[in-house]
């Protein structure tokens, strides 16, 4: 048994209708009250008949009643107000302070037993997914929902970092923007110091700057610490210049060199052209947060993106090695993950602070409009049969297989219900 499935059985009220306490009372679930999955009781006002008497309060649910000793309940004022203690074993009896019995229920056979032996057939499979054998089973109507739900929730989990940010930033939006958009610009490889460089530099100084791009440029390279060493070609030198002049002006500091990656990246990936190509976009778009929250259409946004990196970077990666002509185009992909990664959960984001639905709606809109992202993780799932053809579909796919898939989350996902409560084909 698991304290996890204990509080499924509890949550969905699936234990059986007739209840008697380990002290002999009638118990009636009324409401199971909401599930706490921070510190604190299991459930928050949940709402129990125990004989002729309706209790609403707090309940601690346990695989055996001496855990409440053992986890020091009974020294802790968090559980004085609790209605019931739902234990599978009741192995010694559990006291209030004032030496009262806690009323207790112990759920050891009043439950459906084949529950148990299907969590524990889905949880126990070791393939890519728990329950890879058993999901082409599952109602299309169930998986849809959920995957809706999903793609809110992780929405709602980026629009949580980006309000953190936000008020970090001394509620500024236009630097909370600049800050993320150059995070992304990361691709998760580079994602941290292109952070650190963001911060390192105002987006106010960039845009005293913002109509001579070599500046910006020369502040970005050098705050990125990339701008140390002797160069060859006239380019890094002249940018080396300027930024010496522009960080004894502000008094920058720069982050360090060696935090950037630059093994195992394609080098279209190099932070060196990210970074030129971002200085692209700052340096082309007056108002860039305004344009951002204002544009209606996707075509607008790869509009606002459509940049290309300063001709240096035709044939060059870095600073030091000259390579064969190349686009140094921002390319439709990456436009893509940017909108995806940035753009899209700041329209839900700012939406909702100004309680502007159509801006939360055109961020739902953009998502059903670009095409869905090719990796690993969404690859198998075409496999299994879902439809991974626009970014709506596969951000919920990714949220799914990593926070409940590669959990082995069952119990607390509407496709692992249905399975558990349902009758597939394969069990």
């Amino acid at each position: 048994m698991t304290e996890d499935f204990l509080h499924y059985l509890w949550k969905y009220k699936l234990l059986d209708p007739q209840l008697t306490l380990f002290s002999g009372e009638d118990c009636e679930i009324i409401d199971a009250g909401m599930h706490n999955k921070d510190s604190g009781p299991d459930f928050f006002n949940a709402k129990v008949k125990i004989g002729d008497t309706l209790w609403a309060g707090n309940v601690e649910i346990h695989i055996n009643a001496s855990e409440w000793y053992h986890h020091k309940h009974h020294q802790d004022q968090a559980y004085d107000n609790i209605v019931l203690h739902v234990v599978y074993n009741n192995d010694r009896a559990v006291k209030r302070k004032n030496g009262e019995l806690m009323p207790t229920l112990e759920v050891k056979g009043n439950f459906n037993e084949k529950l148990f032996d299907r969590y524990n057939q889905i949880i126990g499979h070791l393939g890519w997914i728990p329950c890879e054998n058993l999901i082409g089973d599952v109602k299309r109507f169930t998986i849809n929902s959920w995957l809706d739900r999903l793609l809110i929730e992780r929405l709602e989990e980026k629009s949580q970092a980006i309000l953190e940010r936000y008020e970090h930033n001394n509620q500024d939006w236009e630097e909370t923007f600049y800050q993320v958009l150059a995070r992304n610009f990361g691709f998760k490889v580079n994602a941290m110091p292109f952070e650190m460089l963001a911060r390192s530099i105002p987006f106010k100084i960039l845009m005293k700057y913002r109509d001579q791009s070599f500046q910006v440029e020369a502040l970005l390279f050098g705050q990125a610490g990339l701008l140390s060493g002797k160069f060859r070609d006239e380019y890094p030198r002249n940018l080396l210049g300027e930024y010496q002049f522009l960080r004894n002006k502000y008094n920058l500091k720069s982050i360090e060199k060696h935090l950037w990656r630059f093994m195992r990246l394609c080098p279209a990936n190099f932070p060196t052209l990210r970074i030129a190509q971002l200085a692209a976009i700052i340096s082309s778009n007056e108002h860039l947060f305004r344009k951002m929250t204002e544009s209606d259409s996707l075509s607008d946004y790869y509009v606002l993106f459509d940049v290309t990196a300063s001709s240096f970077w035709e044939n060059h990666y870095n600073f030091g090695k000259k390579t064969n002509h190349k686009s140094v185009h921002l390319g439709k992909n990456a436009i893509n993950l940017i909108l995806i990664n940035t753009i899209i959960p700041f329209l839900f984001v700012y939406g909702r602070s100004r309680n502007d639905q159509r801006m939360i709606d055109r961020s739902i809109k953009l998502l059903e409009q670009i095409p869905g992202e090719s990796n690993m993780i969404i690859r198998k799932w075409k496999e299994f049969g879902m439809s991974t053809n626009s970014a709506f579909n596969t951000q919920a796919l990714l949220e799914l297989h990593n926070k409940f898939c590669m959990n082995k989350k069952c119990l607390d996902c509407a496709i692992g219900n249905e399975l558990l409560r349902g009758t597939p084909k394969s069990l």
